[in-house]
């Protein structure tokens, strides 16, 4: 992918003019995850704690017009077979610039992710946007299986 690098710190960033994919996470701004994961329709009620626990888990791409982050995504993944991405956001005020687009093929292009068996995700409504990146309906619904708990957030509060 044009502009990405691999720092020696194994931070792996893409810039695009103003805009740069980082996955230094040292640059990652927890009141803006953690507030627009708190009122999305996926995580809502998340408590504060369990974004901080998910970020050293998972590999993080934030997205940054200059210094301020406007994007996030990560991605629990061995790196070697299996991939989930989750958390997926650019924040409205720079929607409509293709950013998302841009975001994912960032995420995609990464070294670490290579080679993977499975990449998979959930989403409610922006199924258009991964079919774009050769996501698909699972293959085999049959085959998978889940423990779901929508409410869990709201169990942990009380």
């Amino acid at each position: 992918m044009t502009g990405a690098t691999l720092q020696a710190d194994a931070a792996y960033e893409v810039r695009r003019g103003s805009y740069l994919v980082s996955t230094d996470a040292a640059r990652l701004d927890l009141h803006l995850i953690h507030g627009f994961l708190s009122r999305s329709y996926w995580a809502a009620g998340i408590p504060r704690e369990v974004v901080a626990r998910c970020i050293p888990g998972s590999l993080c791409f934030g997205l940054y017009d200059w210094e301020r982050q406007v994007g996030f995504a990560r991605v629990i993944s061995d790196r070697a077979t299996f991939a989930y991405l989750a958390d997926v956001f650019v924040v409205e005020s720079h929607r409509g610039r293709g950013l998302s687009k841009w975001l994912l093929r960032a995420i995609l292009a990464h070294p670490d992710l290579q080679g993977l068996r499975r990449f998979s995700l959930a989403t409610k409504d922006a199924h258009g946007l991964y079919r774009q990146f050769g996501f698909a309906a699972l293959g085999a619904p049959q085959r998978h299986m889940e423990i779901l708990r929508p409410d869990a957030y709201a169990a942990a509060k009380e």
